[in-house]
């Protein structure tokens, strides 16, 4: 079974299935089809099954072009899990969240598994992406594929490898990243080495499942300690009246021993917002408390709060309140220059705001009316930005600096600027840093 599979990885036989398209799944398509393979698209949303069989894209920065060709190469996108059989290597991108407790949900992960496992045959590999707790590969999903009665290394072959995509960044694709692979017996590893390394310029093996998962762990743990660092850096800067941006652009001419991290309105995206807390639960159960993981992340949920009495701050230093005052969010996406809103720090901004009694209403080039989310309702459209319209609120938010946004303009025309991420350089009497 390894030999075969093996064989038409080399050949380009192997047919791939991506289970979950997505802002990782998509990306990941595209780069299998682009070098020969025939991909199977799996997703519970019918829209964008749909969407892609027309030869659309629903995510900004993947254009319809690229789409089309991966249709004129074989893709095919479908809600029918059935087809699972029809894939030599199946590969699950799917979204793994908290609940309302700040644990793990890995209901998205389980009922992709057990959606797939009926139709589960010999000769397939299975490659989970979704980041998650060290033992979810093994504890969870080895059990499952073994009890349609293979057996993982033998029969079927089973890894972990972390995504690693990083939207908008042009300077990253997803054959340019380098792509962490750990197998459940040395027979999966190498199947999976096998498989990214068709695609992916530089494959980093690991001797374990587990070792994979902590490895994206620490990835973005690494990113939210030092981002809750600098955040807590921003308060005692701000109550000693320093900006901490020039402290950070000067700190950051060291050309050696520093690196610089930004603070900002709060933690955005799949990933950094989420990805401590899976550690800091499964830690739990090895007797060890993780506090300095779980201190920062205190400091970045504690952010937003912040940000909006800043707000209350700058408004009441105008002889005004929240509530009634008429609030303008720029950028609502999570991070620059995408149209990404998972985990976006302004959505929960904007939630803030309205339950004090604001009106809110926002600005985002890359999100032209408020989508539907599972536990944000706003019913929006992005406000275009014009002398008047800046003009007409009490208070213009910059919680995400897109490069889109013209800000000589605003800069002239908001009548109060409350600035969460550095942008405007030149200090103003009617600009706040927060």
């Amino acid at each position: 079974m390894r030999q075969q599979l093996l064989s038409r990885i080399a050949d380009k036989s192997a047919v791939i299935g991506i289970v979950g398209l997505g802002y990782v799944g998509l990306p990941l398509m595209l780069r299998f089809a682009e070098v020969g393979y025939k991909v199977i698209g799996y997703d519970i949303d019918q829209r964008k099954v749909d969407a892609l069989m027309n030869g659309s894209s629903y995510i900004e920065h993947i254009s319809a072009d690229s789409i089309q060709r991966a249709l004129m190469d074989g893709f095919e996108a479908t809600c029918d899990f059935a087809r699972a059989g029809e894939a030599d290597a199946l590969i699950l991108c799917v979204p793994t969240p908290l609940n309302k407790y700040r644990e793990p949900d890995l209901s998205f992960v389980l009922n992709t598994i057990d959606s797939l496992v009926p139709y589960l045959r010999k000769g397939q590999l299975v490659s989970l992406e979704s980041t998650t707790y060290p033992g979810t590969t093994d504890e969870e999903l080895l059990p499952r594929i073994e009890s349609r009665g293979l057996k993982v290394g033998q029969d079927a072959f089973l890894v972990f490898s972390p995504e690693r995509e990083d939207p908008g960044n042009p300077n990253f694709t997803t054959r340019t990243i380098p792509k962490v692979c750990g197998g459940v017996t040395p027979a999966c590893q190498e199947v999976g080495v096998a498989l990214y390394g068709a695609v992916i310029d530089q494959v980093v093996p690991v001797s374990s499942t587990r070792a994979a998962e902590m490895t994206k762990l620490l990835e973005n743990i690494h990113r939210a300690v030092n981002i809750g660092l600098v955040n807590e850096m921003k308060i005692v800067a701000d109550k000693m009246g320093i900006d901490i941006f020039e402290v950070i652009r000067a700190a950051a001419t060291k050309p050696f021993g520093f690196v610089p991290y930004y603070p900002g309105p709060g933690l955005g995206g799949h990933c950094i917002p989420i990805d401590p807390f899976y550690l800091t639960w499964k830690a739990r159960e090895y007797g060890v408390n993780t506090r300095f993981i779980e201190l920062a992340g205190e400091v970045n949920s504690g952010m937003p709060d912040w940000v909006v009495a800043k707000v209350a701050s700058a408004l009441n230093g105008r002889k005004k309140a929240i509530n009634g005052s008429r609030v303008l969010v720029l950028g609502i996406a999570y991070k620059k220059n995408v149209d990404d809103m998972r985990e976006s720090p302004s959505v929960f901004l904007m939630e803030k705001l309205r339950a004090l009694g604001a009106e809110v209403a926002y600005s985002d080039p890359h999100v032209p009316v408020f989508p539907l989310m599972r536990e944000h309702h706003f019913d929006l459209a992005s406000t275009e930005l014009s002398a008047a319209s800046l003009a007409s609120f009490d208070c213009v938010l910059l919680a995400t600096d897109h490069d889109k946004f013209d800000y000589a303009l605003i800069k002239a025309n908001a009548k109060l600027i409350v600035d969460t991420r550095g942008k405007f350089l030149e200090p103003a009497d009617h600009i706040v840093r927060a």
